[in-house]
């Protein structure tokens, strides 16, 4: 059968290659498991409810939620009806809940639990379209989403000439990116510009029929979003993740084939590894450190004999132990939405987890590139190349151009900021700049985010706060300096890492406040900045510092819901410091 619009996945699934588990959660406590065929019937039963409430194609329907079946459930219904899903993150302010529903004209709006009903009831009291709510678990008081089961039976041959009348063109959602300044935007893709995505990306994918996923990023996001649908399109078991709780142990209780990751995640992962690791004593503890030096001198081509013996030895006695702590079948980890370190990718890699770095946006439904380790397909340090239909050009200035059947339909009531990155023959300008060599794709930086110092040149953090964050003594960097005489860094200690070396050194370590004011550890944090500073231009080294003493984070506004940094808001919190360091 033709796929065209994105429920024909799922259509297809049932039709070829049906799954006894073709998604799974946990549900009321216990994990629940849909067939395709008991995936699809839920989810017409459920469009049927939707038309019952007077859902009708083109009208909006809000999801906020973590990962779990109901989401794709709910989904895979508003996509039958040809009605337009609104997938906002679940940890926006009730405000940003208000303006996405508003903006939207959303009716129907499903929410995960109690704390987010109550923020979806805060909104609702500002949103005039806003009709109806329902939850996903069970809350005293509210609609649960098993209600609209059962209901609007006789809309059964409206819903089938819906469905028919679905078009490859007509968009099918509409995704709010957070973005690290202003309103969010709401960017239109269409079924054919995910499918594009869903087809061209499959190729880079080294798993088969079968195969299990865990999802856990946000599918509120459309790089996990994109890949549910590939799973479906594959034949895979996906098992959702609705929290990072635990998430260690659900990925070794699932034993994935394949699952995608930020790079904050598999900092923190590898930095959880290098703890364990700084535990052991004896033989096991210099086995452990030279199996990572191999890790950090790992190349795709060019080992020799004598290195890739060392290799299969550190791969037996100790990488075989990270494997078997993600599930022991691991084929792929792909990584996304942030520049990842060239040393964790050499290391993972090494250690026999493929962790394959990609390139995307919101507005590109969202890949553009990935490494495949397969067929010469994989560059540390490169995004690797542009997948299939997919074109790449670099302007002028570096910045990196976009043009394929993957590009938005636009932002949503927002024809001139489209106009400013759609030009008339489609290319659409990413705001990253980068460049081509041999065919792979490397990233430098946000176009947005550099900024001129006082001196007049021009400076790139991205990539510095890359090289910062790569030291075990640093969690965090942000590095400022625009308009002011020189680039300086405002930085979040590990302070896991910071107590086992005060306890090393005999220095007294009661808090985070109190350490960061410590002169000794300011200079040794200095002195691992300087080790930065001896690669950059003069004009680009970070010259001061200012310690931190927490983590930035999504709650206290520092960071994106897909965890980049929101230099505004950071630079405003922290003004105090910032000034101490211009003084």
């Amino acid at each position: 059968m033709q796929v065209t619009r994105l429920f024909d996945i799922a259509d297809l699934q049932l039709a070829q290659f049906p799954q006894d588990t073709c998604v799974a959660s946990l549900e009321e406590g216990k994990l629940r498991a849909y067939s395709t065929q008991e995936f699809i019937s839920t989810a017409e039963q459920l469009a049927l409810g939707l038309m019952d409430l007077g859902i009708r194609p083109g009208d909006k329907v809000a999801l906020a939620s973590g990962n779990r079946a109901e989401w794709a459930l709910v989904d895979q219904a508003v996509l039958r009806i040809g009605a337009i899903g609104i997938p906002i993150y679940p940890t926006m302010s009730a405000e940003d809940y208000a303006y996405i529903l508003d903006h939207s004209e959303s009716k129907v709006f499903f929410v995960s639990n109690a704390e987010l009903l109550n923020k979806a009831r805060t909104a609702q009291a500002k949103v005039a379209s806003l009709g109806h709510l329902f939850t996903f678990d069970r809350v005293d008081g509210a609609a649960h989403w098993k209600e609209l089961l059962g209901r609007g039976a006789e809309h059964a041959p409206e819903l089938e000439r819906c469905k028919a009348a679905v078009k490859h063109e007509d968009l099918a959602t509409i995704i709010y990116t957070s973005g690290t300044t202003g309103k969010p935007k709401g960017v239109m893709l269409s079924h054919g510009n995910i499918l594009s995505n869903v087809e061209s990306s499959a190729a880079r994918l080294p798993v088969e029929r079968g195969a299990r996923a865990i999802s856990f990023l946000p599918l509120c996001h459309i790089y996990e979003r994109m890949l549910m649908y590939l799973y479906q399109r594959a034949g895979m078991q996906v098992r959702f993740q609705e929290t990072l709780e635990e998430l260690g142990a659900r990925i070794k209780e699932a034993q994935p084939e394949v699952f995608t990751a930020v790079p904050r995640l598999l900092e923190k992962i590898y930095d959880a590894i290098l703890t364990k690791g700084e535990a052991l004593t004896g033989v096991k503890r210099k086995l452990f450190f030279w199996s990572l030096d191999l890790g950090e001198r790992y190349q795709v081509h060019g080992r020799s004999a004598w290195y890739d013996l060392q290799l299969a030895i550190a791969r037996k006695l100790v990488f075989s132990k990270w494997r078997e702590a993600l599930g022991g079948r691991v084929k792929c980890v792909a990584s996304g939405s942030a520049a990842l370190q060239p040393r964790l990718a050499r290391i993972f890699n090494a250690a026999g987890v493929p962790l394959m770095e990609g390139y995307g946006l919101t507005e590109t439904s969202p890949v553009v590139s990935v490494n495949d380790a397969r067929n010469d397909g994989l560059r540390f340090g490169s995004v690797g190349r542009p997948i299939k239909d997919v074109q790449v050009r670099i302007a002028e200035d570096g910045e990196i151009l976009i043009k394929g059947p993957n590009v938005m339909m636009g932002y949503y009531k927002e024809p001139e900021l489209t106009r400013e990155v759609l030009t008339t023959d489609s290319w659409f300008h990413t705001g990253d700049i980068g460049e081509l060599r041999e065919g792979f794709l490397y990233i430098t930086d946000r176009k947005k985010e550099m900024f001129k110092t006082s001196g007049g040149k021009y400076v790139a953090p991205q990539p510095i706060e890359n090289q910062l964050k790569a030291s075990r003594f640093i969690e965090q960097a942000v590095v400022i300096g625009e308009n002011r005489k020189f680039p300086a860094a405002l930085i979040v200690p590990s302070f896991n890492f910071l107590k086992d070396y005060c306890a090393l050194k005999n220095i007294p370590y009661e808090n985070p406040q109190q350490i960061i004011g410590d002169k000794r550890i300011i200079d040794r944090i200095f002195a691992e900045v300087q080790k930065v500073n001896a690669g950059l231009g003069h004009w680009e080294q970070v010259k001061r510092i200012e310690l931190l003493p927490s983590e930035l984070t999504i709650d206290g506004g520092e960071l994106t819901p897909s965890l980049k940094l929101r230099r505004k808001p950071i630079l405003a919190k922290y003004a105090a410091q910032v000034e101490r360091i211009y003084a």
